[in-house]
């Protein structure tokens, strides 16, 4: 008999962390904020926070099932399969998004003349073998590359501080157009883009070794998510300006082009592309294993590693088909914010709390 997988409460602290900066460390966030982006970002933690503990609430109710498990014990099979399949749906998407703006950055900046889909193909492989090993040894993998993005980022900031780039003037004034738009950045956008999106660590939320330390692992990790993503959108801010940043494509990686210390050390755009690319792993990785736990039990599959293949061939396909191009990329990826991760991080798990507690006060 084939051991259960688990993992410890400091796996999930270490892998929501690294899912949370995946693509919201490059891309700008909360564009309509200004200056203030990094104050939306402080704004919509709260809320971030607020949706986990709604996450968390099913695991203590069902703390055998993940997503689609107690979404048909709430609503029933008959409503509750076509939600699952939306959410098999939902989750395909993210990946394909996360690997098309980590294909699209690389083209930019090193790989022009590479085609996007060998770059994707290679990507999608890494996250196929290593998910084909379990979620085990994924969360494993997560530990020792939390260390190492960290390290990435204490000496990327580092660099721009030395180098003298930094004007705290252009985080001026902190309200930017006024409380409106920080408030209009911070919700619903950095709400659900990147902190809503944890949704999909209900589907290893079964596995953990200590449940009742779901919670305060995941809050701890939102914390630390939301502090570092404010300070560095902070630093980016300062370094570019308002302007310059939300015209940038990715401005973490224009603003460390600028990187010059007494003209010996330069070019440091390599140290981008890594925390990119790390990021877009574990984060594309999270969304590809919460598709292979729900179909694994939609379909009652023994083990779910067996699905890793055909869930990356999917999630390379759908990120070849997703835009025509990165404009067209970022205007879908608006409307998902306004009705796809607002249905499915908020909108549907707030319905199923409801139905739940109604469904236990009169007694089924």
């Amino acid at each position: 008999m084939e051991q259960k997988q688990v993992i410890s409460p400091g796996q999930l602290l270490t892998m929501i962390v690294l899912f949370e900066f995946g693509t919201a460390l490059v891309i700008p966030i909360g564009l309509q904020a200004g200056q203030s982006t990094w104050l939306s970002t402080l704004l919509a933690l709260p809320g971030g926070i607020a949706l986990y503990i709604l996450y968390t609430y099913f695991l203590r109710e069902f703390p055998k099932d993940i997503l689609s498990g107690y979404i048909r014990r709430v609503v029933g099979r008959v409503f509750g399969t076509p939600i699952c399949i939306l959410y098999l749906a939902f989750f395909l998407f993210g990946a394909s998004r996360n690997l098309r703006e980590a294909g699209d950055l690389l083209m930019t900046a090193a790989y022009d003349r590479t085609p996007l889909f060998v770059i994707h193909f290679v990507m999608i492989t890494a996250v196929i073998y290593v998910l084909s090993k379990g979620v085990e040894v994924f969360y494993r993998l997560g530990q020792i590359y939390f260390v190492i993005l960290f390290c990435l980022g204490a000496i990327s900031i580092l660099g721009i501080v030395c180098s003298g780039i930094v004007d705290m003037k252009n985080l001026l004034p902190i309200r930017g157009e006024g409380w409106g738009s920080v408030l209009h950045g911070a919700y619903p956008h950095i709400w659900l883009f990147p902190f809503g999106e944890a949704i999909a660590f209900t589907t290893v939320f079964p596995l953990l070794n200590k449940p009742s330390l779901a919670r305060k692992s995941g809050i701890i990790a939102l914390i630390i998510a939301g502090a570092f993503l404010s300070f560095t959108h902070a630093i980016q801010v300062a370094v570019l300006g308002a302007d310059i940043y939300k015209r940038a494509t990715f401005p973490l990686f224009t603003a460390i082009s600028m990187v010059n210390i007494a003209d010996f050390l330069q070019r440091m755009d390599a140290l981008v592309l890594l925390t990119l690319i790390i990021g877009v792993f574990f984060k594309m990785s999270v969304h590809c294993y919460a598709v292979m736990a729900i179909a694994s039990d939609l379909f009652n599959l023994s083990d779910e590693r067996k699905l890793a293949l055909p869930v990356g061939i999917v999630v390379l396909f759908g990120s070849m088909t997703s835009a025509w191009n990165f404009p067209g990329h970022a205007e879908e990826g608006e409307t998902g914010i306004n009705y796809v991760l607002s249905t499915a991080c908020a909108i549907i798990p707030a319905f199923l709390w409801m139905v739940h507690l109604v469904r236990k006060r009169i007694g089924h």
